[in-house]
């Protein structure tokens, strides 16, 4: 067997660490996020901070003040979780992201995707389609306001097509109007400034097989469809977007 051809299992022990580190935190604040909704908690910020300690465990009868502590009630601000910390650490080749599921995309948005271009990159390359595949059950809690950010943040005339795209399969996805409703203030302003960037962009439409440029003008004066346009109207209402 050649040297290339050995299998790393450590490697791989700490990829399936990670993996199923990854899709438990997701379970866990999916849950408290119906959780919360179910106890109609008074505002967001106590919705947000439910959701953010999911992972905090109750303390036992047996851990008293000045007692032998035997459960962890914050095992993210101990030493004894470093193994489980390190599992989130694994440094990922700089390849293309291609997440099978909701949770691997979760993973590799929080852990790999840090800044804001490579966030906007990662959703144009990812594209609408798949993006509503992935989520077509839900979008996970507070990743829907990262998402309109990074989208708000670097968007581009040229890419204004791709991007109604992935708004539209976003829009399509399971329990959409909660998500939406449940944007914190700044993620809704957000949403609001991206949507008045994509109305002031002014894309030409792409030539049309058939058609030279002088033919595509004259098709457009004549008051031919423009898709973009009634995608945008539509998604204005989906959002929820004053004009």
């Amino acid at each position: 067997m050649e040297r290339n051809d050995i299998i790393n299992f450590k490697a791989l022990e700490k990829e399936l660490q990670a993996a199923l580190y990854a899709d438990e935190k997701y379970k866990r604040e999916n849950a408290a996020k119906f959780r919360a909704v179910e106890q109609r908690v008074a505002s967001y910020e106590e919705f947000r901070a439910m959701v953010l300690a999911s992972h905090l465990k109750p303390l036992d009868r047996k851990d008293k003040m000045g007692g032998k502590r035997t459960v962890l009630w914050n095992c993210h601000t101990t030493q004894g979780c470093n193994a489980q910390d390190d599992a989130t650490e694994i440094v990922q080749e700089k390849t293309s992201l291609q997440p099978k599921t909701s949770a691997e995309f979760y993973r590799d948005w929080r852990r790999y995707l840090r800044s804001g271009p490579e966030r906007y990159q990662a959703l144009l390359q990812l594209g609408g389609p798949k993006l509503g595949r992935l989520f077509q059950a839900d979008v996970g809690f507070g990743l829907l306001g990262e998402l309109l950010v990074a989208l708000a943040d670097h968007v581009r005339p040229v890419d204004q097509v791709a991007v109604l795209e992935i708004l539209s399969s976003l829009a399509n996805t399971g329990r959409f109007t909660l998500n939406l409703s449940l944007l914190s203030p700044a993620e809704k302003e957000s949403c609001k400034g991206l949507f008045q960037k994509l109305q002031a962009m002014n894309v030409p439409i792409p030539t049309k097989e058939g058609f030279n440029q002088e033919e595509q003008s004259l098709r457009e004066q004549n008051g031919a469809p423009r898709e973009e346009e009634r995608l945008l109207e539509e998604l204005l209402q989906l959002y929820q977007v004053d004009k």
